[in-house]
């Protein structure tokens, strides 16, 4: 069979089955000729990096409610959007997201460009999201490869070269299958295809439209592919937070700008990051337990202490308690403010 009949069956396929997501033209719409909004088609994919499409649908439809155009996004104050954004992880890709959206609006006149290379030229917009936008929002034959797309390739190819070494391979093969007619439409089927059909554990290969000529499944290896590098065991790193309180008000602090955690609110911290210090303000402060949390690099430990403090503040803002939202914190910081508001 060759490579356009398989194209074909994927496209027939997912005419039929695709999945409803906020920010999709269906394919019967976009055969009508609906186009996709090309800063929701850029909102979901950075929202998407690292993050499942469960955790990303209410995130999205609050972002998009609160700024419906990349416009109203890029005049937004960054705190609000930090705020927004908080729970969803990997902070800078809030921060790139306001840089990306305020180039949009300065540099193009609130347009997103409308070719992989263009968009490649924005801030904070890797190869792999410059090919989803340039295919999905505006149809341009990139070749779009996701976790999903990885699996669904190193099976039909039977690929056994480890992750991540096989990344270029799986590329060019993808490359092969993509469809020059509906480039949009075939990005997403083959997404569709590895999150429904040929998932991690029991591929339902019976009912996959690329079951008859996938060779991982003729080899009977279908469920081993694709092959990973075993990733280093993650360090475990200390540290203390300091939850700080008077009437009315708690310390909290902005972290810097770069770094981890980047921008967001936090309870001032020792050195566990590598910024911080000592305690933030002189007080009996009282150790109430620990939190755990775990970032990409490495496992965190963090006790936290609380205590009223009398005098001034040596570092960090007093915040009123009715001007502080919880879910404002990055998650690590709001397990912290769980454990320590109990002390309050």
């Amino acid at each position: 069979m060759t490579d356009p009949d398989l194209t074909a069956r994927l496209l027939a396929w997912y005419d039929r089955h695709a999945r409803v997501m906020p920010w999709r033209v269906p394919p019967a719409d976009r055969a009508a000729g609906l186009r996709p909004d090309p800063y929701r088609v850029w909102l979901s994919e950075v929202m998407l990096q690292q993050t499942t499409v469960a955790a990303v649908k209410e995130y999205f439809h609050r972002f998009t409610a609160r700024w419906p155009t990349v416009a109203d996004l890029a005049a937004a104050e960054d705190a609000a959007v930090m705020g927004e954004w908080a729970g969803l992880g990997y902070y800078a890709r809030a921060r790139n997201l306001l840089k990306c959206a305020r180039a949009v609006v300065a540099d193009h006149g609130g347009c997103f460009p409308q070719t992989r290379a263009g968009l490649l030229a924005l801030p904070g917009i890797g190869p792999y999201t410059a090919s989803a936008i340039a295919a999905i929002a505006f149809d341009e034959a990139a070749t779009v490869v996701d976790g999903n797309v990885e699996r669904v390739m190193s099976r039909m190819f039977l690929v056994k070269t480890p992750l991540p070494a096989a990344k270029p391979e799986l590329v060019a093969l993808a490359g092969r299958l993509t469809s020059l007619d509906r480039p949009g439409d075939h990005a997403q089927a083959v997404m569709d295809l590895g999150a429904t059909i040929c998932t991690p554990r029991s591929p339902a290969c019976g009912i996959c439209p690329w079951g008859h000529a996938c060779a991982a499944r003729a080899a009977g290896l279908q469920a081993d592919l694709p092959r990973k590098t075993p990733k280093a065991d993650k360090p475990l790193r200390r540290g203390r937070v300091w939850l700080g309180y008077r009437d009315g008000a708690v310390l909290l602090e902005r972290r810097p700008e770069r770094g981890l955690l980047g921008g967001m609110l936090g309870l001032p911290g020792d050195a566990w990051d590598g910024a911080g210090g000592e305690a933030p303000a002189a007080a009996d402060w009282q150790e109430l337990g620990e939190v755990r949390h775990t970032f990409t690099h490495f496992h965190l430990i963090l006790r936290v202490l609380v205590g009223r403090v009398e005098g001034a503040a040596q570092r960090g803002d007093w915040i009123s308690r009715a001007d502080f939202r919880p879910a404002d914190l990055p998650t690590v910081m709001r397990k912290a403010w769980d454990l320590a508001r109990s002390g309050i």
